[in-house]
């Protein structure tokens, strides 16, 4: 009896954590979880995405659960098998993620809820969406020039610049899977903390008259417009940037669903339960690859930096484009819709809308701001591609 009661002892987490000799970086895993339930909950930072994340961090920081093993999906290899066989839960779920299926189901569900007509109206924000990209290539050249970082990992650290959640989880499991955790984590944090990251370089790149400029109305789009663009976007992409396909063919077949008028069902499926059920399994097993070996080392905290600087460059080149733009147009834009070139939907909008109306209450950009948001969402697809083509 005695015995059994000794060898359950020494099966507890407890005893685990205590024999472990880096006991102390699963306790500061476990902390970080705790901060980031804090924050999802009582913060509201992008709660639906960074609960399910902190959740998966926790559970595979608990000792003696098993229910993630990172090494099985860093080999060049994977052993599929073994993964079936010996997985344990969050390994059968990361399955999804591994094999791209996640980030382009995710898609399908943002293109349903997306409206392109901003963009359809007025194609000159492609541009906008074009510049604020800036950031990806620069923090890919600076992780790549820091000497830390391989280029397949450069890469994967550039793509947070894009601001894109999913498209970053994309990259980064073909290219770097060791680093999804640190990436994933820094994506979504820098994407929840736009309404504070953006208005400084907001005001510091436009001046007041600038801010105050009232754009026009956008003209009336079409039915048949709606319905052509997601069809033409997808063979025009797929021409040029194939490797972009799984994120902005999926984008596209979402959004066609919406304004088709004919699949209302499977749009609202899309929107809401398929959207919703990816988003936990997408969620929890990326914060499972947050392991204290895996997270807690000098790279995650310059994948953290590298992140910050890509997002704060992105948001500059958007509003640089837009400044040029504008003094193009003889002072028709608003360059403050550049800042949302980056891909966070609808929230990168919402704060142009809110910079502006500080600026004059009548003034009313998010429409006009919906245009660079939903192109930024396609450009940063594009970059994805583009680095999935050198590298993949």
């Amino acid at each position: 009896m005695l015995d059994s009661i000794k060898n359950f002892l020494g099966t507890t987490g407890v005893a685990r954590l205590i024999g472990a000799d880096d006991w102390w970086k699963t306790l500061i895993m476990i902390v970080i979880a705790f901060v980031l339930v804090y924050l999802a909950i009582v913060k509201r930072f992008e709660p639906l995405l960074l609960l399910p994340i902190a959740i998966g961090m926790l559970l595979t920081n608990l000792p003696g659960g098993g229910m993630f093993h990172l090494d099985f999906f860093i080999a060049q290899e994977v052993n599929y098998g073994q993964v079936l066989h010996d997985g344990g839960l969050l390994d059968l779920l990361y399955l999804g993620v591994k094999l791209g299926i996640y980030p382009s189901l995710i898609f399908i569900g943002i293109g349903a809820m997306t409206d392109f007509s901003p963009l359809i109206s007025n194609p000159k924000s492609l541009l906008i969406g074009a510049g604020a990209q800036l950031g990806v290539f620069v923090a890919f050249s600076a992780a790549l020039v820091s000497g830390f970082f391989s280029p397949l990992e450069a890469a994967s650290i550039g793509i947070i610049g894009g601001a894109d959640g999913p498209t970053a989880i994309l990259v980064t499991k073909t290219l770097a899977p060791a680093l999804l955790g640190a990436i994933a984590i820094a994506a979504y944090s820098y994407m929840a903390l736009i309404p504070m990251i953006q208005p400084p370089f907001m005001k510091l790149f436009t001046t007041k008259k600038e801010r105050q400029i009232k754009m026009t109305t956008l003209r009336q789009v079409s039915k048949t417009e709606k319905i052509l663009f997601p069809i033409v976007v997808t063979v025009v992409v797929g021409l040029i940037v194939p490797d972009a396909l799984p994120l902005v063919g999926c984008l596209m077949f979402g959004n066609l669903l919406n304004v088709c008028g004919v699949t209302d069902r499977l749009s609202k499926t899309a929107q809401n339960e398929l959207m919703n059920i990816v988003t936990i399994f997408l969620g929890i097993t990326v914060g499972a690859t947050a392991s204290a070996e895996n997270f807690l080392r000098t790279e995650t905290l310059l994948i953290i930096a590298c992140g910050l600087i890509a997002f704060c460059i992105s948001t500059c080149g958007g509003l640089i484009t837009a400044k040029i733009m504008n003094w193009i147009s003889g002072g028709k834009i608003n360059p403050l819709i550049g800042s949302a070139g980056v891909s966070a939907v609808p929230m990168a909008a919402r704060v142009s809308q809110k910079v502006g109306q500080q600026e004059d209450p009548s003034n009313f950009l998010l429409m006009h701001a919906m245009g660079p948001n939903v192109a930024g969402v396609i450009g940063s697809a594009v970059a994805a591609g583009v680095f999935l083509s050198w590298f993949g």
